[in-house]
């Protein structure tokens, strides 16, 4: 058993560390105070090759594994989770679902731009009436002719204003449900497709989220990704590595509140000595290395059962779960350790604490990774 990272993640580790130090944290702050979508940081990504990490080598990606997708999520996470949810929402939801699911003409017409960070992914299941139940969507899908008519809408949707290609999930068979839905790929500025922009979030607020709305969208069926009323089907395995890589973020804020929380332990005196000293602390610190360091086992356990073609939904589920609550123990503990320094936008750890809880809900919330874990040890 070696828990030591390949050559290869090791040097995508330090390389986004550097990066990050130069290019995202010293602006961190103020992306989150403005809203503000990073979009020349994230460019410079996609020239690192960071928002092709899946992609095969054949359509301009770096033809990486999970297991470095988590480690270069978790990188950037450290230093912004808002950042960190666009590289992980590109490479695994929308460009993941052209890349397993996608013909050769689709792979070789969208592949190259969302490898590159010419064109950035978006991905659309959850909507205004349905998150957690996919059996509550609403958005249709009707045959005519040789195109489809879609209608509906779409909510939260990562990139979704900033997005140039969406993958969008529609029923095309209600009476079916989960089971008749079909994935359709859009591109930006298709008549009849709008996006409006949410503001006002409590964390990932650099981080684009939009509500899309589709009102007799017409796409030809060649833009139909997959098989007809099997799009549900094919989400599930692509939320299942998602998982991972949430759980990655989760581990990257966790790390940071932590790293930040040490630095200014070492630094703040109280009672003629650093706060450091204080036993109550150090045992803060003590639950927040010990959790932080379970979690990203988790996560590097199940992606490497991913990649290694082993059946990984329930440790996908254990991973994202653990890493973040876990996530949130530790940014609850930094901002303690900040005392009301902690509270204010001085100190980075607030800001990891309104990030880390979007962890607990996006990608299936903690209540939803409990069903799923429960059901897999019950399949036994």
């Amino acid at each position: 058993m070696d828990f030591e990272l390949p050559e290869s993640h090791r040097a995508l580790k330090a390389s986004l560390k550097d990066f990050c130090e130069r290019k995202v944290k010293p602006y961190a702050r103020e992306w989150d105070k403005d809203e503000k979508f990073p979009m020349e940081v994230v460019r410079e990504l996609g020239q690192l090759g960071v928002l092709g990490m899946l992609v095969a080598e054949e359509y301009g990606g770096a033809a990486m594994d999970s297991l470095a997708v988590a480690v270069a999520v978790e990188e950037i996470a450290r230093y912004d989770g808002s950042l960190a949810l666009t590289v992980a929402s590109h490479n695994g939801l929308g460009t993941s679902h052209i890349r397993v699911f996608g013909n050769d003409a689709q792979k070789r017409k969208y592949l190259p731009k969302l490898a590159s960070g010419e064109w950035l992914g978006a991905w659309g299941l959850t909507e205004p009436g349905s998150g957690s139940d996919a059996s509550g969507l609403k958005t249709t899908a009707v045959r005519k002719g040789d195109k489809w008519v879609l209608n509906g809408a779409k909510m939260f949707i990562t990139q979704g204003t900033v997005g140039h290609v969406f993958v969008i999930l529609a029923l095309t068979t209600a009476e079916k449900r989960q089971k008749g839905i079909t994935a359709f790929i859009l591109e930006q500025g298709t008549p009849g497709f709008s996006q409006r922009p949410i503001h006002g979030k409590l964390g990932m607020r650099s981080s684009d989220t939009a509500e899309l709305i589709l009102e007799g969208v017409e796409v030809p069926d060649s833009q139909r990704l997959g098989e007809v009323d099997h799009g549900f089907i094919d989400t599930l395995k692509i939320l299942d590595k998602g998982r991972i890589t949430i759980g990655a973020l989760a581990v990257g804020l966790g790390r940071g509140a932590l790293e930040e929380s040490l630095r200014y332990a070492r630094e703040r005196t109280a009672f003629g000595q650093p706060i450091a000293e204080f036993q109550g602390l150090r045992w803060m610190f003590a639950d927040m290395k010990t959790e932080m360091d379970a979690a990203r086992l988790l996560v590097h356990r199940a992606a490497w059962m991913a990649d290694n073609g082993q059946p990984y939904t329930q440790a996908a589920s254990q991973a994202k779960l653990f890493a973040s609550e876990a996530a949130m123990r530790a940014c609850n503990k930094a901002v303690q350790v900040h005392g009301g320094y902690g509270y204010t936008r001085e100190f980075p750890v607030e800001r990891y604490l309104r990030d880390a809880k979007l962890c607990e809900i996006g990608e299936g919330t903690s209540e939803i990774q409990r069903g799923i874990i429960a059901r897999e040890i019950f399949k036994g």
